[in-house]
C-alpha cells in the first residue's frame, strides 16, 4: 500500500506488500484499503518480495516516506519476514506487519524479537472495520507522531586504541544517536580531519549533523549538541527519578502514565549494565530475547510517550530536604525540585585491580559489553572475566565473530553464579573455552593491550598469553556515594529500605512519622529505592522494572498521606 499524499503537507506514504501466486508485477490494491485509505495515501502492492523491494527503493529514491508495510508470511521466493528484515535497511521507520494463517502464529510472535515487528494479523480479517482498520489507523497514527523523516547522522573522527574515542562511540549508541565512524588515519578521516582546521593530535573530533566540529566534547556538552535534552523545563515536579536504567524506566512509565509531572534524570545514557547486554533470554515476554539496547530504546520511547522528561549526561550530587519539598542538586550547580523522589542509580563494574590495566582500559581493556567494539573483534582472540550472566552473554554474542572466547572465572565454576541456560549455551559453543580458578594478574601493551599474565589461583602457576581485546565484568558497585550523611546505606554502599531498615519493629533512627517507612522507602521519607542500588536486591531486569513500576505506587500513597 503506497499511499497518496495530502496536497498540503505530503505527510506520509504507506506501502503494502501482499503475497500472490505467480507473476513478479505489481497488482492494483484491495478495493478495502482502497476505500479507506486512498484518498489519503498511496497504496501499491507486489506479487512477490523482490518486486516489493523494487519498490520500496524506487519510493526512496524519489524521497518519498513509507508510513507502514504489511507482508504476508507465506509468499513467493522469501517468507515475510525475510522480506521485512531487508526492507527494514530501506525503511527503518516504517511500521511494520505481519499476515498470518493460524498454523503461523508461532512464525509471527519469533518476528516480534527478529524485526522489532510491530503487529501481526490473521487471517481473514473481515469485517475489515473491526479487524483490520483499527490496526493500521493506529500504526498511522503512531508513524505521524514519530520522527519518521531521514535522521541526520553525527561523523566521529578518532583512533582505534583511543579510550576517548571509544567513551564517544558508546556514549552515542547507547543513546541512539546515529553516527559514522572514521579512523584518523584513512582518507576519509583526514578529509574531514582538515575541514575542522585539525591535524589529529586531539581526538575524537566529532562533527554534527549540523556542521558543528567538536573537539575532545564531554558527554554534556556531545549530548546537547546532539539533540539530547539536558535541560529542566520546570524547577519543581511530583516525581524525580534518578538513574535511566531498567528499574528508573520503569518507573518513568508508570509515574509519567498515571498522570505525575515525572522527569528521568540519568548521568550517561539509559538502560544502565541491563542496556549493554547484547542479549536478555530469561525477561518475560521475549522467548527469543532481545537485546538491552532494544529493550531501553522502547521503554525509553513508552515514557516519553506519556510525557516524562528525559535528561541525558547530568550528574546528580546531593540530595536536599526542605519540608515536604526534596532537592536534587546537579555537578554545575543547578537544582530542581520535587514532592518525591525514586533511587534508581543502579551499579557500575567494579574496577579489576592488577598492573597495566588502568592504562589500557578503553584501549582493548573494557568494563562491561561496549558493543561498539564487537566489530573489530571479529576473528580475534578475546578473553572475558568474570562469570555471572552479563560475562555469559558477552561470551555468546562475541563467540559469534570471535576466533575464540575464553572466561576467566575465579571460582571452581560457573553454576554459583550464572544462569543454568546460559551455562549450556557456552557449553555447546564450539569456540568458548572457560578457565576456571584463574585471575588476571597483569596486562602489558603500548598504545593498546598486547598480552596478559594469566594465574591459577591454585597453582599459582602463570601464563603469558597474547590478548588484544578483554572485557571485564567482575561485579558490581552501587553508585551512592553522594547520599553520603543523607540516605541511610549499608556498608557496601547498597540502601535499605522498608522492613530491612527497622530493628525490633522500630523505624529507623531519625524517623518522625507516625507510619513505618513504606517497603521501598527509605530512611527520608518521600524518598524511595528501587532496582539494584537497594540493599538485597534480586539483581535481575523483570524484578528491577517491578520496582520501579512498585516504588510509583507507594508514590502515590506517600503524596495522599502527606
Amino acid at each position: 500500500m503506497s499511499d497518496r499524499p495530502p496536497a498540503r503537507a505530503r505527510a506520509g506514504r504507506a506501502c503494502r506488500r501482499g503475497a500472490g501466486r505467480g507473476g513478479g508485477g505489481r497488482r492494483a490494491a484491495p478495493p478495502h484499503l482502497r476505500r479507506r485509505y486512498g484518498e489519503s495515501h498511496r497504496i501499491v502492492r507486489a506479487e512477490s518480495g523482490e518486486t516489493a523491494l523494487d519498490a520500496l527503493k524506487e519510493l526512496k529514491l524519489r524521497g518519498d516516506q513509507v508510513a507502514v508495510i504489511l507482508a504476508d508470511y507465506r509468499m513467493p521466493q522469501m517468507n515475510g519476514i525475510e522480506f521485512l528484515e531487508q526492507a527494514l535497511d530501506v525503511y527503518p521507520g516504517a511500521r511494520r506487519v505481519l499476515l498470518t494463517a493460524y498454523a503461523d502464529t508461532n512464525a509471527a510472535i519469533d518476528a516480534i524479537n527478529v524485526i522489532d515487528l510491530d503487529h501481526y494479523l490473521l487471517k481473514p480479517w473481515d469485517p475489515p472495520e473491526e479487524k483490520l482498520y483499527p490496526v493500521l489507523d493506529d500504526l498511522l497514527d503512531a508513524w505521524r507522531t514519530s520522527d519518521y523523516r531521514p535522521v541526520p547522522t553525527c561523523k566521529v573522527v578518532g583512533h582505534r586504541w583511543s579510550a576517548r574515542s571509544s567513551d564517544v562511540r558508546e556514549f552515542l549508541a547507547r543513546n541512539q544517536v546515529p553516527y559514522r565512524w572514521y579512523s584518523s588515519d584513512t582518507p576519509e578521516g583526514q578529509r574531514l580531519l582538515s575541514a575542522a582546521g585539525q591535524d589529529g593530535e586531539r581526538l575524537p573530533l566529532v562533527i554534527t549533523p549540523d556542521g558543528t566540529p567538536l573537539i575532545e566534547p564531554d558527554d554534556p556538552d556531545l549530548a546537547a549538541r546532539v539533540g539530547l535534552a539536558t535541560t529542566p523545563t520546570s524547577e519543581f515536579y511530583d516525581l524525580v527519578v534518578i538513574g535511566g536504567g531498567p528499574a528508573g524506566l520503569g518507573a518513568a512509565v508508570y509515574g509519567a502514565s498515571e498522570g505525575l509531572r515525572t522527569v528521568l534524570v540519568e548521568r550517561s545514557a539509559t538502560g544502565g549494565q541491563a542496556g549493554q547486554s547484547s542479549r536478555i533470554e530469561n525477561y518475560l515476554g521475549f522467548p527469543d530475547g532481545v537485546s538491552g539496547g532494544q529493550l531501553t530504546d522502547r521503554a525509553r520511547r513508552q515514557a516519553a510517550k506519556f510525557g516524562a522528561e528525559i535528561l541525558t549526561a547530568r550528574e546528580v550530587t546531593g540530595l536536599e530536604v526542605t519540608g515536604a519539598s526534596r532537592t536534587i542538586r546537579f555537578s554545575d550547580g543547578s537544582a530542581i525540585s520535587a514532592h518525591a523522589v525514586i533511587l534508581a542509580t543502579g551499579v557500575s563494574y567494579r574496577q579489576l585491580r592488577a598492573p597495566g590495566l588502568a592504562d589500557l582500559t578503553g584501549c582493548g581493556v573494557f568494563y562491561g559489553s561496549a558493543l561498539t567494539e564487537a566489530a573489530a573483534c571479529q576473528g580475534h582472540d578475546v578473553y572475558i572475566v568474570g562469570g555471572a550472566n552479563s560475562a555469559g552473554q558477552a561470551a555468546m554474542y562475541l563467540s559469534r565473530g570471535a576466533k575464540s572466547v575464553t572466561l576467566l572465572v575465579r571460582g571452581t565454576s560457573l553454576s554459583a553464579s550464572m544462569s543454568h541456560y546460559l551455562i549450556q549455551q557456552i557449553e555447546e559453543a564450539p569456540n568458548i573455552t572457560v578457565r576456571t580458578c584463574t585471575v588476571v594478574d597483569a596486562a602489558h601493551g603500548t598504545d593498546h593491550l598486547e598480552q596478559l599474565t594469566l594465574r591459577d589461583v591454585t597453582s599459582g602457576h602463570t601464563e603469558l598469553v597474547d590478548a588484544q581485546w578483554m572485557f571485564v565484568f567482575i561485579g558490581a558497585a552501587p553508585l551512592t556515594d553522594w547520599l553520603e550523611g543523607t540516605v541511610l546505606r549499608d556498608g557496601r554502599g547498597f540502601i535499605p529500605a522498608g522492613p530491612d531498615m527497622t530493628i525490633d519493629g522500630q523505624p529507623p533512627k531519625g524517623w518522625e512519622l507516625d507510619r513505618p517507612p513504606y517497603h521501598l522507602e527509605t530512611n527520608i521519607p518521600g524518598v524511595f529505592v528501587a532496582g539494584d542500588a537497594r540493599a538485597e536486591s534480586a539483581k535481575r531486569v523483570a524484578s528491577a522494572v517491578g520496582e520501579g513500576a512498585m516504588a510509583v505506587m507507594l508514590v502515590h500513597r506517600y503524596l495522599e498521606q502527606s
